[in-house]
């Protein structure tokens, strides 16, 4: 009852597979159209490349970079979509001079459309958040967390619906359980609700009431937990639910060489993807529609 008062490359670079047992062509017809997904999570407040004496990341990453990737790729492809996973605080300076300041008008400067929220975007308390706020010129959306009581009361959505080119797109968010990850004064009196029901909800809202032809999740769960198996994940969620297209995953700082295929609920295809962490990569998934407004997809991280 909580939950609905709340609520009132196997994808290789360059090879397609079918959602729903469907498969498409590589060559896209006359009559097809092609949404491209780019994504990011985990970012970390990391404004700046890497160094080149980095051990692991040597002259990689940078909102600069990933400026020019965002308009590269917009340029190919006007019907297209940028997403955050959560976690778009901590890491830097730039973060404890700046308070989250300077991340969100970066995105908002690059085009970002929505974000979901991490745990360590309350590091500043749920304040903190609310009050940078306003330099985000994109959405904010959690389907799970409840802010009633709190500063932040309002202040996201638990879904939002794109129209492009005559297909909709449904995305929702969800966020990790802050009790034994957050200290409870920085959450404060924020509720967290089951993600499983919240998604078998929101696929039912999305893709049947609403008529959503794609449904899209950011999700900071985590991709997998080798040592708690049973632990809620992307990977577990996927299994347990329906409706749901894409898992754009964060949190775990997971670096897929390519996007993960689970079966669903009903043993239909489902991708997971997710792109390890401050910025280094940044994620691209190609759904392509039919005239029918069936969907294939093609799916790759591109190293910034």
């Amino acid at each position: 009852m909580k939950r609905r008062h709340f609520l009132k490359e196997t994808i290789a670079s360059g090879a397609f597979i079918g959602l729903g047992g469907l498969s498409v062509s590589s060559c896209m017809g006359p009559t097809e159209k092609k949404i491209t997904i780019l994504h990011t999570n985990d970012v970390h407040s990391h404004i700046e490349p890497f160094g080149a004496a980095h051990s692991k990341f040597p002259n990689l990453g940078g909102v600069a970079r990933r400026a020019t990737l965002i308009e590269q790729i917009r340029s190919e492809n006007p019907n297209t979509l940028v997403f955050d996973a959560g976690d778009i605080f901590q890491g830097t300076p730039y973060f404890n001079y700046f308070g989250g300041e300077l991340e969100f008008k970066m995105m908002s400067k690059l085009g970002y459309n929505a974000a979901t929220i991490g745990n360590h975007d309350f590091d500043n308390g749920i304040d903190g958040l609310e009050k940078q706020l306003p330099h985000a010129d994109f959405e904010f959306l959690t389907a799970n967390y409840d802010f009633k009581n709190t500063v932040m009361n309002g202040k996201t959505k638990p879904y939002k619906i794109y129209t492009i080119d005559g297909i909709k797109i449904g995305v929702f968010g969800l966020g990790i359980k802050l009790d034994g990850l957050v200290d409870p004064i920085l959450f404060k009196e924020t509720s967290y609700l089951d993600p499983v029901e919240i998604t078998q909800d929101m696929g039912t809202l999305l893709k049947v009431d609403k008529g959503c032809d794609l449904v899209i999740c950011l999700s900071h769960l985590g991709y997998y937990y080798k040592k708690n198996p049973d632990h809620i994940s992307d990977l577990n969620l996927a299994k347990l639910t329906k409706n749901v297209d894409l898992i754009i995953g964060g949190h775990t700082h997971t670096f897929l060489k390519k996007p993960s295929i689970v079966k669903n609920l009903e043993q239909e295809n489902m991708l997971i993807n997710q792109v390890g962490c401050w910025g280094v990569n940044i994620g691209r998934i190609d759904f392509i529609f039919d005239d029918l407004k069936r969907i294939g997809a093609k799916g790759k991280s591109i190293i910034v």
